[in-house]
Parts: structure tokens; sequence; C-alpha cells
């Protein structure tokens, strides 16, 4: 399937937050209960549809380890949206935000846009450790998006990465963005859904 704009995201937050279960809940629409630690850095891959247009989403789910931090880095300035993810029960993975928020701000383009996730909200009932309002509270004194969200049930999931495209589509199209000088952000062809050239010649494109 051809597509309007190909959108690079990076996923962010400490290990064991969820990361690896949202991206798969989302490109995959399953979770899975026991998952390895991501080694580096993986890939996911969807197309969404923003005002009538396909928007391919190319999702690098980033590992949390300290090990690993300089390598996200690397990732950070070819990225137009970025979920900065926390778990709700889990109080230093709330506390820490602060010192991902600053490496998405130094090394990533000035533009991206951020949505904050507070993940795991199937255990809010029994096991919350930070409340919704300071969730809130951080994300608007940082002018992020924000949603707490369940990679288990799926609550909200679809709504992180989808809201997070439409914020970098409206910037678009409002002129705040420059897609011919902006990193993370590829302009398609016709932008009409459909086979692409190569397609019909025999080629593959993958839409998920």
């Amino acid at each position: 399937m051809s597509y309007a704009y190909l959108f690079h995201y990076i996923i962010i937050g400490d290990t064991g937050v969820g990361k690896s279960c949202l991206t798969l809940q989302f490109t995959g629409k399953r979770f899975q209960p026991v998952h390895d630690l991501t080694i580096g850095v993986e890939l996911g891959v969807r197309t969404i549809t923003i005002d009538n247009q396909p928007v391919k989403l190319r999702i690098w789910d980033t590992a949390g380890q300290e090990t690993f931090r300089s390598l996200t880095r690397s990732y950070y300035r070819n990225a137009a949206g970025a979920l900065l993810v926390y778990d709700i029960t889990r109080r230093e993975t709330f506390e820490h935000l602060a010192s991902w928020l600053e490496d998405a701000m130094l090394n990533g383009n000035e533009n991206m846009t951020i949505t904050l996730v507070g993940n795991k909200g199937d255990l809010a009932h029994r096991r919350r450790a930070v409340t919704e309002e300071e969730g809130k509270l951080f994300a608007k004194e940082h002018g992020l998006i924000f949603m707490e969200a369940s990679a288990k049930t799926a609550q909200n999931v679809e709504e992180a990465f989808v809201e997070t495209a439409a914020a970098i589509y409206k910037k678009i199209k409002d002129g705040v963005i420059d897609v011919s000088n902006t990193n993370g952000i590829t302009v398609g062809g016709s932008g009409i859904p459909g086979p692409s050239p190569s397609a019909s010649a025999g080629g593959c494109c993958s839409s998920s």
C-alpha cells in the first residue's frame, strides 16, 4: 500500500514498563505476557489513516537498560514522534521520566511530538503507585500529550499511537513542520491508498 507520509517513532522509558508490549498490541493486536528484554532496538510497522490519508508508522522499540542508552540516543534525531512510557505501578519509572525527556530534548529534533503513556492501567485498582493526576501534571508542565493505557487490555493503545500521528500531521498542515527539512518524516507518492508500482510489478509492500 502506498502512503501519504511515513512517520518514524521511538518508544522510550525504563526497562519493564511495557514498551514492547504496547508496540506488539498496536502492530499485532495481541498481548504477550512474557516478553524477553529488548536488546538494542526492535522495529514495528503499521499503516493507519489520518484525515483520509494513509500514514505509515515505523516504530523503534528501544531497550530501557542503561547499557543501551547511548544506542537509543542515536535514534532520537530521526524520530518525528515519541512515546515516553512509565509503569503506573512502579513509582521509580515515573521519577526517571525527567531523565528520559532530557535525552529526547537534547538529541531529538525540535518539533518532535511526545506522548506520555502511563502503562499497566489494568492494575490500577490493585497496585497503583502513580496517580493519574501526577501523570497529567507532568505532561502539562512539559507540553506532552498524556494518557494512561494498558497493553494487556488494549485500553488507549490505539489512541496513543494515532493521536501522536494526528498531532504530527496537524503540524505539517499548519506549516509548523517543513517536511523537506525535518528528520523522521518521509513524504510518500500520491498519498492515495492502493498498490504501489513495485507491488504491481511483483514486489512486496507490507502495511503491518
